[in-house]
């Protein structure tokens, strides 16, 4: 059994696929599994990953990333799981150090790593917002994704615990789970660049939606619904969900279209920073707007 498990999700990206399986085998640290999961590509990315005589490859019809993602890891067998997007690379060094954090820290559960961004192939520098921290970064992470996919490890159990990723969501999947993650356990930093993201694709979900907060939305009345959070904790995510909420029903009233979805959001919501959960009967009814 391996120790750890690398899955890599690919859509329609032959060339970026074939570059980041070859940074997972470019590795120092050996003891791996690598599985690409196939979301339903028609450009010939079955014939590249099958160059690699090492990789595990597994096509499925186009259900999206995040049951892209959850496949890979129910085939998968190691007690520590990572995931590459297929448009990003890892350093030869980013496996190693983050299996070095789980057995000096065992009572850790999940960790990142810094990351070096390029666009069209030119380093950029992050804005401030999306600066990393460590430990609890439940409040910073409510507005944004503070996590990278490709730079995450985390325990097998953890990511069961947390239900893996929600495949009903069309794009802010990772947001969604990350902060269910980091509503319950601390998450870790190594304050090192072992990922190079590479940005300015044109099929970066990003640039497929309009509006990603509707997905944010989404996730945070899951989060209230779920019955994990303390009170202060629900407290702040009532609180972006409802500035969240105006901004997008202001938006909406721009372009000429409907915000009372969003409305109806933060009045089902109202008062959800003090009391419990809704009922399960009434859960989701206002947030057809995302779908």
């Amino acid at each position: 059994m391996p120790a750890v498990s690398v899955i890599i999700p690919t859509y329609n990206r032959r060339e970026l696929v074939r570059e980041a399986i070859a940074s997972v085998l470019a590795q120092t640290y050996g003891d791996v599994e690598l599985i690409v999961v196939d979301d339903g590509s028609d450009d010939g990315t079955a014939a590249v990953v099958q160059e690699f005589a090492r990789v595990r490859y597994v096509y499925q019809p186009n259900r999206g990333v995040s049951a892209a993602r959850n496949h890979g890891v129910a085939l998968s067998s190691g007690a520590l799981l990572a995931f590459l997007d297929s448009d990003d690379l890892w350093q030869p060094r980013k496996l190693e150090s983050q299996v070095a954090f789980f057995t000096a820290h065992p009572q850790a559960l999940i960790c990142q790593t810094e990351e070096l961004w390029l666009r069209h192939g030119v380093r950029v520098n992050p804005h401030n917002k999306h600066r990393k921290s460590a430990g609890d970064i439940f409040a910073r992470s409510l507005e944004l994704c503070l996590v990278s996919p490709s730079a995450v490890m985390l325990r097998r159990e953890l990511f069961k615990q947390a239900g893996g990723f929600d495949e009903s969501l069309p794009a802010c999947e990772d947001y969604d789970l990350w902060l269910r993650i980091a509503a319950t356990v601390p998450i870790h930093l190594i304050e090192t660049p072992l990922v190079i993201k590479r940005g300015g694709h044109t099929d970066q979900l990003s640039r497929q939606f309009w509006g990603m907060d509707r997905f944010r939305v989404v996730a945070l009345c899951k989060l209230l619904d779920s019955g994990v959070l303390s009170i202060e904790q629900r407290r702040l995510t009532a609180d972006v969900l409802h500035k969240k909420c105006a901004i997008l029903a202001q938006g909406a009233r721009k372009r000429g279209q409907d915000g009372e979805p969003y409305l109806a959001v933060t009045a089902a919501y109202l008062d959800a920073g003090t009391r419990r959960p809704r009922d399960a009967a009434t859960q989701g009814s206002s947030l057809a707007f995302a779908h």
